[in-house]
């Protein structure tokens, strides 16, 4: 299922991961089957523990799929793509501190040797100027907020110019005003860029904010248990949104479907 706003940029088809080990398998991933229109922003929820960084490790192609494929824009993915990039959770961990900030949005820009110097100095401006640190490139991130250094990461995103972005709980380790205004910022960013967006969340009001579409995957081995669809308007805002009706007819749909899944019960 996609939006119908164009073809599926992103399509998960069969995919299965499991785990191997001497006294131990895990099946992590049983099923899953899915797709991302073009420029659409889907949300991916489910219950702790079910898959969801295995399932985003595997899209990424940072962790090879026991099973079944995802293709980028119809090409299978096998390792990762060029049209990709990838936000994590732990941005301490994915920024390095010996580094300046622009010296770390420009990182991965360096191995395109079809840009200069010039047009890399460009684009990490640019980039740094879209999430607001226009005048933070010569900080080092020890020398930042946590907010400030999870803008240094989507920062670094943005300016590898991605096709598909993936933002795994990008949000769960800052305080609640901050999340506010990242999330904020990732709507913004998407509906100026026209970026096709997953982004994995534990939040299930986060989810329903943020995304056009919400997926809500089963307990481990997991699968799709359901898709629902956000019918709030384009238009959104932290105090108006999350007190309308509809927003909160959504969370408790998205809710209820994620204690289902807790217990194993199938969709109805």
């Amino acid at each position: 299922m996609t939006t119908g706003k164009g073809h599926a940029m992103l399509d998960v088809q069969g995919l299965r991961k499991v785990y191997e080990g001497r006294e131990r398998r895990v099946e992590a991933v049983r099923d899953l089957t899915f797709s991302v229109a073009a420029g659409e922003l889907a949300c991916l929820v489910g219950p702790s523990g079910c898959g969801k960084t295995t399932l985003l490790k595997c899209v990424a192609g940072l962790l090879a799929p026991t099973g079944g494929e995802v293709r980028l824009a119809g090409r299978r993915i096998t390792e990762p793509p060029p049209g990709m990039a990838v936000v994590f959770q732990e941005y301490g961990r994915s920024l390095f501190p010996w580094m300046r900030v622009r010296e770390n949005v420009e990182l991965p820009l360096r191995g395109r040797k079809s840009l200069d110097r010039g047009r890399r100095a460009e684009l990490v401006g640019d980039a740094l100027a879209a999430v607001g640190l226009a005048d933070a490139g010569g900080a080092y991130p020890w020398q930042l907020s946590g907010g400030m250094q999870q803008r240094v990461a989507i920062a670094r995103a943005l300016a590898y110019g991605p096709e598909v972005l993936l933002m795994d709980e990008p949000f769960a380790a800052v305080d609640a005003q901050t999340r506010a205004e990242l999330e904020d910022l990732v709507r913004g960013l998407w509906r100026e860029r026209g970026m096709t967006i997953l982004f994995v969340t534990h939040d299930i009001d986060e989810a329903v904010y943020l995304g056009e579409r919400v997926l809500v995957l089963s307990a481990s081995p997991t699968v799709v248990q359901r898709q629902l669809r956000i019918d709030l308007p384009g238009e959104r805002d932290q105090l108006r949104t999350r007190v309308a009706p509809r927003f909160a007819e959504l969370r408790t749909q998205v809710y209820e479907e994620i204690q289902l899944a807790k217990r194993g019960d199938p969709a109805p």
